[in-house]
C-alpha cells in the first residue's frame, strides 16, 4: 500500500479501487492465476528479500519454447529501497537463472519512457534497446508506449552477475 504514489504510474491498470486490489483479496486474486503459470512451465516468480525482509517482486514469464526459447522480465522494488541496486542485482540473477538453469535463448523486457530508472537498470544487467512498441499496455487508465530491449545468450560469454561485479554494481 505504501507503494501506491509511486506504483500506480507503472502498474497495469486494475478493476476497482488500489485499496481493493492490495487488499488480502485481491493478492489472492492476483497470486492464483500466477501460482498457475507457474505450475504449468509458464512463469518462474520471485520474492526479492533485503536483510530478511520481502522488498519486491521479480518474474519469468511468457516463457516459450521453440522456436522461440524465450521469455519476459519484469520487476518492482519497494520504494525505500530504490537507488541500491536491489532491482539491478535481482535482476541479473533472473536473467542468469534464465539462461542457465531454465534454458532460455532470449530474455525480454519492457519500459515505459517516462520511466528512466527501470531503463537504466535493465542497461546495467546488458540489455539492449530494440524499438518503441506504441501504446504497448493498458497502465494507470491508458495505453502506454514502451520501449523493447532484449538480450540474446550468445550476446555474452559471461553471467549478468559477474558482468556486475566486474563493473563493481555488485559484491
Amino acid at each position: 500500500m505504501r507503494n501506491q504514489a509511486v506504483l500506480e504510474a507503472v502498474e497495469p491498470t486494475i478493476h476497482g479501487t488500489w485499496e481493493q486490489a492490495h487488499s488480502m483479496q485481491g493478492w489472492k486474486q492476483y497470486f492464483y492465476p500466477l501460482n498457475q503459470s507457474a505450475f504449468q512451465g509458464r512463469a518462474v516468480p520471485f520474492a526479492i528479500v533485503v536483510d530478511g525482509q520481502f522488498a519486491g517482486q521479480i518474474t519469468l514469464d511468457e516463457l516459450r519454447g521453440m522456436p522461440w526459447q524465450d521469455c519476459m522480465v519484469g520487476y518492482w522494488v519497494d520504494a525505500p529501497l530504490w537507488g541500491k541496486g536491489i532491482a539491478t542485482a535481482a535482476c541479473a540473477l533472473a536473467v542468469d537463472h534464465a539462461f542457465r538453469r531454465i534454458g532460455v535463448h532470449r530474455v525480454q523486457a519492457t519500459y515505459m519512457p517516462d520511466n528512466p530508472a527501470s531503463g537504466a537498470v535493465l542497461e546495467a544487467v546488458g540489455f539492449e534497446q530494440e524499438g518503441l512498441m506504441r501504446g504497448n499496455m493498458h497502465i494507470n487508465g491508458r495505453w502506454q508506449d514502451h520501449f523493447l530491449v532484449g538480450l540474446n545468450r550468445d550476446r555474452y560469454t559471461s553471467t549478468a552477475v559477474e558482468r556486475l561485479k566486474r563493473a563493481g554494481r555488485v559484491f
